[in-house]
């Protein structure tokens, strides 16, 4: 029926709207920002704003620098979910 693309755009708008895809985006979010914040240059350009949505990136990175043990279980655990609990 469709072809390929469109299992694709069934696929990404399954992910946008349940709880596990919004728990990926989440991590994803909070791991990026957390690598960027351990690159100086990127540092002092992306993550020194502390209001708008460069502070939500500033305070996704506090977050994963502060509680790197807890982030790192969840994604592998939402790893493990992804691969073999779907």
């Amino acid at each position: 029926m469709g072809g390929k693309g469109s299992y694709w755009v069934h696929w990404v708008s399954v992910g946008v709207y349940s709880l596990d895809g919004l728990l990926v985006f989440g991590l994803l979010l909070v791991c990026t920002c957390a690598y960027l914040r351990k690159v100086p240059r990127l540092r002092t350009w992306l993550l020194s704003e502390r209001r708008g949505v460069w502070g939500v990136c500033h305070k996704a990175a506090v977050i994963g620098t502060r509680l790197h043990v807890a982030v790192s279980v969840s994604c592998l655990l939402m790893a493990f979910y992804v691969l073999v609990g779907k």
